[in-house]
């Protein structure tokens, strides 16, 4: 007699986050259809054929969202498998981490009716589906801990920044305040973390500041601690 498994199926969900007007902010859906049909989501779906689940979390991130030529990398946060965690069925979800730097407006799409950009305490006050808000806690200390060991505040930027941007990037991840001359030493001495581009910007305000690129380093020799929270 042949053996019987139980059935478990799979999905992959996508936490996409940017830092704007200097808040960190989370991009959601709304769901087109149950179950939780009208609440917001992290944009996600279930793993097809011939797909392994990161190649579901990149398709879903173009068919929900329309970003996925700017999300340059996907950040595993975990896999979640709780057997309540859907009404659907026992269903398990690998959830991942994008940062990006200010993007357009998203076009919701496959079973998404429509998205939205939330800054992350807002997004986190009001209900989520499914374990979302979970998901999405994890994903923001998956974020914060990024910054401590890697070069990854610089997805959150353009092209081209000046350090005070990447600064702002870090206070605005993490809630606290940096010094700033100690942190304009401390990236610049790091080998690859940051590369001169020769220009110039006034956008900071003040005088002309230097304009920076991503270098090839990404992870850092020793880490760029971050602050204790003061209660």
């Amino acid at each position: 007699m042949r053996e019987m498994f139980p059935l478990v199926q799979l999905t992959a969900d996508v936490v996409i986050l940017t830092v704007r007007e200097e808040r960190l902010e989370v991009l959601l859906v709304r769901r087109g259809k149950p179950p939780f049909e009208g609440m917001l989501a992290i944009p996600g779906g279930y793993m097809e054929p011939g797909e392994n689940l990161w190649q579901t979390a990149v398709r879903e991130l173009r068919e929900e969202t329309a970003l996925d030529g700017m999300v340059q990398h996907l950040e595993l946060v975990g896999i979640y498998t709780d057997p309540g965690r859907d009404p659907r069925g026992q269903i398990a979800s690998g959830a991942w981490v994008a940062m990006v730097p200010d993007p357009p407006v998203a076009k919701a799409g496959g079973d998404a009716a429509a998205t939205q950009w939330l800054p992350i305490e807002e997004a986190l006050e009001g209900p989520l589906a499914f374990d979302h808000k979970r998901i999405l806690q994890d994903a923001v200390e998956k974020a914060r801990r990024m910054l401590d060991q890697s070069t990854s505040a610089i997805a959150f930027c353009q092209e081209e920044f000046t350090i005070s941007e990447l600064r702002r990037v870090y206070e605005t991840v993490w809630g606290v305040k940096l010094d700033p001359g100690n942190f304009h030493r401390k990236v610049t001495r790091i080998e690859g973390f940051v590369e001169r581009t020769g220009g110039a910007t006034t956008r900071d305000g003040g005088r002309p500041a230097g304009l920076y690129r991503a270098g090839a380093r990404k992870w850092l020799p020793s880490s760029i601690p971050r602050p204790e929270v003061s209660a």
